[in-house]
C-alpha cells in the first residue's frame, strides 16, 4: 500500500468513526386485534438499536397517554397545515381521526444510525414506499380470521357496531399481505416476538447495511 492509499484509508477510518451508517426503516402492518402494538411495544424492549415513531393523531389522548411519548396529538387545523407543508411521509384519516407520521422525524432517527419502526396500515405503507423503496415490510397476521373476531370481541371495549366495522375493515387488510417482505403469524405472542426478532438481526447482516459499519475493517482490504 502506497503512502497515498494509506492516507485514504486513513480518512475512510475517520469518516467511518465520525459519521454513523443509516438505519434501516422497519414498516410493520397488521388488521386490528392481530397483536402488532403488543409485539412491537416487546421488541423495542428487547432488540437495542431500534426505535419507533412517534406518529401524529387528531384523535384524543386516551387515559395514560402521554404527549410526544405515545402520540404527538394535534388539533385538526395544525394536522391540516402540516399537510399542506408537506411535513408528513404518510398521513391518512381513520374512523374520523387524522393519523400521520413526520418525514423529518423519521429521517433525524435514521440519520443518527438508528432503525426506525413505523407501525402503519398498508395505505400508509404504500406511501413510505415511494420516499423509502428499500424500506422493510413485515406483515402480522393472526392465526384465523375466527380468532381474530374473538380478539376483539375480547378486548370490551367495542359495541357489536364497531366490531363488524373493524372486521370488515380487517377483511380489506389482510387482502394487502402480498406488498410486505415478511408474514409474521402471531399465534403464541412468543413465537411471533421471535420471528419478528429474527427477521431484524438477519437485515442487519446486509452487505448493504454492514459496508458502511465496517469500513475500517474492509476499506483497507480494497486498496
Amino acid at each position: 500500500m502506497n503512502q497515498a492509499q494509506i492516507s485514504q484509508a486513513h480518512r475512510n477510518q475517520t469518516l467511518a468513526a465520525t459519521v454513523p451508517a443509516r438505519g434501516i426503516l422497519f414498516i410493520v402492518s397488521a388488521p386490528s386485534g392481530a397483536g402488532k402494538t403488543s409485539l412491537v411495544k416487546a421488541l423495542l424492549e428487547q432488540v437495542a438499536g431500534l426505535v419507533l415513531s412517534v406518529s401524529c393523531t387528531t384523535r384524543t389522548a386516551r387515559v395514560g397517554e402521554q404527549d410526544g411519548v405515545h402520540y404527538h396529538f394535534l388539533d385538526r387545523a395544525q394536522f391540516e397545515r402540516e399537510i399542506a407543508a408537506g411535513a408528513f411521509l404518510e398521513h391518512a384519516e381513520v374512523f374520523g381521526n387524522h393519523y400521520g407520521t413526520r418525514a423529518a422525524d423519521v429521517n433525524r432517527s435514521l440519520a443518527s444510525g438508528q432503525d426506525v419502526i413505523l407501525e402503519i396500515d398498508w395505505q400508509g405503507a404504500r406511501q413510505v414506499r415511494t420516499q423509502f423503496p428499500e424500506a422493510i415490510g413485515l406483515f402480522v397476521l393472526p392465526p384465523s380470521i375466527a380468532e381474530l373476531e374473538r380478539r376483539l370481541r375480547g378486548r370490551g371495549t367495542d359495541d357489536a357496531a364497531i366490531i363488524a366495522r373493524r372486521m370488515a375493515q380487517a377483511r380489506d387488510e389482510l387482502t394487502h399481505y402480498a406488498e410486505y417482505s415478511y408474514l409474521v403469524v402471531n399465534d403464541r405472542f412468543e413465537r411471533a416476538l421471535a420471528a419478528l426478532t429474527a427477521i431484524i438481526t438477519a437485515e442487519r447482516q446486509r452487505l448493504a447495511y454492514q459496508r458502511p459499519r465496517l469500513a475500517a475493517l474492509l476499506d483497507p482490504l480494497e486498496a
